[in-house]
């Protein structure tokens, strides 16, 4: 497995990474990651949610409209109601991550 040391994995590493550890193709490991991507956003635009277990959970959150301000000018904004994607992760990826910084 690599050992990603950094704090941003990008795309391409992530399918590096799959095809290696599943002794897919790279071309396979990319379709395969782009289908569990776009699995997951179709199901957080229906506002359904996806759990794994042990991995975690995607759902989404509705954010209320609120007051801001422009931070370069001062200047007050309303910010509108949005939805927004969140992750949940599970017990068994927690102790895993935390096992590994001992």
């Amino acid at each position: 497995m690599q050992n990603f040391r950094r704090c941003t994995v990008t795309k391409a590493e992530l399918i590096s990474a799959v095809a290696e550890q599943s002794g897919l193709k790279k071309v396979e490991a990319e379709k395969a990651v782009s289908a569990f991507i776009a699995s997951v956003t179709s199901a957080l635009q229906k506002g359904d949610k996806l759990s794994l277990v042990g991995f975690g959970t995607f759902c989404t959150a509705t954010r209320a409209a609120r007051k801001g301000q422009n931070p370069q000018t001062g200047k007050k904004i309303n910010i509108p109601a949005a939805t927004v994607p969140k992750f949940k992760p599970g017990k068994t990826l927690k102790d895993t991550v935390n096992a590994t910084k001992k």
